[in-house]
């Protein structure tokens, strides 16, 4: 996969040196060494392996569904393998802990499952005699070719959310990984290679921006997926669409949970520690915001501070870390610039994770937990996404107004609430305007055989990634109306 640390694209079947002129370093985010270099593939990178899926997109589209999930089961069979291996490697580029790493693995391997039911999920309907002697039944058909742009934050479980569906559905796909987490991505495709697909089928790009606006014009790909910041998004979508293609864009996010009096504090604080500093804050569905409501404020906000502080933050593979560092050393400046900016605007910083060393990772991109109280509800730390280990605490008197808060806000991807009242529970799930919804839970992630929905700005598109969406994104549908008269009908 890779020549003298640079690697290569995987391109009908076989593994080629991009056309880049330009490497940027893959570094590992807790200790800072260099691990590979990645092409910034060009436009003609692009054109190449497009050309190749156009040509195998006839053959693989006739290939009948049965046979095309085989290759998906002897794909599972191979990440199960291969999962502590992956996890590591997750690890070294991505920077989450080692259990982290397993745990995003093991959601990506779901969505295989769930794809190697495309048999069942494929299946159109049918109506007899709409008039006499006259049926109609509705089929599903591939698209076509199509291409994923997958981010930073979950290099194994996102490219699942898109390529085991995209082929189960007879399409052709292209791959483009983030440029700063592109090792796992190109593991999984030595795997996928490893269960003999059709050359063509699938293939892997590397690159950046020049390769993203590749792949919205060319005018062989039909179809658009992507995951990474609402600005993006809003970019790719609208390119996407503006060149006749579908598109399921998943943006930013700024969760909010709300805490009300009568929840189980020890409980909550415990989940809403690992769905605040899980991943460093750095996953679409982490809590951002905690809303308490009346008497909860006190309570919970001693309660976590004491949890953060607890935590123990290090390299991912080491034993008992929970914490890894983020991305880069920009992505930490930009959190620190955002938790300054809180203070100005008045909030209090009642945990301060700036400043701080991992003894023996100095060169590490650490920043441990971090929480503010009195946060401003329009104010820039509450109103944009940190994605860091930073929590925003804000109070209300009532869940009315917490719910009002949280539909006030631009982005919809997750709301949750920590309650014992059933009657509370059912009022937030009604109203709340956010596409996933948690009761005592703190990070509310579908299994992949519901759809990863989200709302306002934290999607663009129609049908979201994973289970039926998914196979509805990758298929188009056609109707037939057909007539077969008979020799009796002919005689009568």
């Amino acid at each position: 996969m890779t020549t003298n640390g640079q690697l290569r694209n995987f391109i009908n079947g076989e593994w080629q040196r991009s056309q880049a002129d330009a490497y940027l370093p893959v570094t590992n985010p807790a200790t800072g060494q260099a691990m590979a270099e990645v092409p910034l593939a060009t436009g003609a990178d692009v054109d190449v392996a497009v050309g190749h899926a156009l040509t195998a997109f006839p053959g693989w589209r006739r290939t009948p569904a049965l046979e095309r999930v085989q290759y998906f089961f002897k794909f599972k069979a191979l990440l199960e393998q291969h999962i502590d291996e992956l996890a590591r490697l997750v690890t070294d580029e991505c920077g989450k802990t080692y259990a982290e790493s397993i745990g995003e693995l093991r959601r990506g391997i779901e969505n295989v499952e769930v794809a190697c039911g495309a048999p069942i999920l494929l299946q159109g309907s049918m109506s007899e005699d709409i008039a006499s002697g006259i049926d109609e039944l509705m089929i599903r058909q591939p698209v076509g070719v199509v291409a994923a742009i997958t981010p930073f934050n979950f290099p194994g479980m996102i490219p699942l959310w898109f390529l085991p569906y995209a082929l189960a559905c007879g399409n052709c796909m292209i791959l483009k990984p983030s440029e700063r987490v592109p090792l796992t991505s190109t593991r999984l495709f030595e795997l996928l290679e490893q269960t003999q697909l059709p050359r063509g089928v699938v293939q892997l790009v590397h690159g950046g921006k020049e390769a993203v606006d590749a792949l919205l014009q060319h005018p062989g790909v039909k179809a658009i997926s992507f995951v990474g910041s609402t600005p993006v998004a809003r970019y790719v979508y609208s390119q996407a669409t503006a060149h006749g293609k579908r598109a399921q864009c998943q943006g930013g996010a700024k969760n909010p949970v709300v805490v009300l009096p009568d929840a189980d504090i020890d409980m909550t604080t415990r989940i809403m520690a690992d769905s605040a500093f899980g991943c460093a804050g750095q996953r679409c569905l982490a809590a951002s915001v905690a809303i308490t409501v009346g008497e909860a404020q006190k309570r919970f906000g001693e309660a976590m501070a004491d949890v953060a502080l607890s935590r123990k933050v290090g390299y991912g593979l080491e034993d008992g870390v929970q914490m890894g560092p983020v991305i880069t050393a920009e992505s930490r400046a930009r959190i620190e610039r955002l938790i300054g900016a809180g203070q100005r605007e008045g909030a209090e910083v009642l945990i301060d994770g700036r400043g701080k060393q991992v003894s023996g990772y100095e060169d590490g991109h650490f920043l441990f937990p971090t929480i503010l109280q009195n946060v401003e509800p329009h104010s820039e730390l509450a109103q944009t996404e940190v994605f860091g280990p930073v929590l925003s605490l804000m109070h209300v008197e009532t869940v009315e107004d917490a719910i009002a808060l949280i539909n006030s806000g631009r982005y919809g991807n997750m709301a949750c609430l920590f309650t014992s009242s059933g009657a509370a529970a059912r009022k937030f799930r009604y109203e709340v305007e956010a596409g996933n919804v948690g009761i005592n839970i703190g990070v509310a992630a579908p299994m992949a055989f519901f759809p990863f929905s989200g709302w306002k700005e934290s999607f663009f598109g129609d049908l979201h990634a994973q289970g039926r969406h998914g196979v509805e994104f990758y298929t188009q549908t056609k109707v037939v109306v057909e007539r077969w008269p008979s020799e009796w009908s002919r005689k009568f």
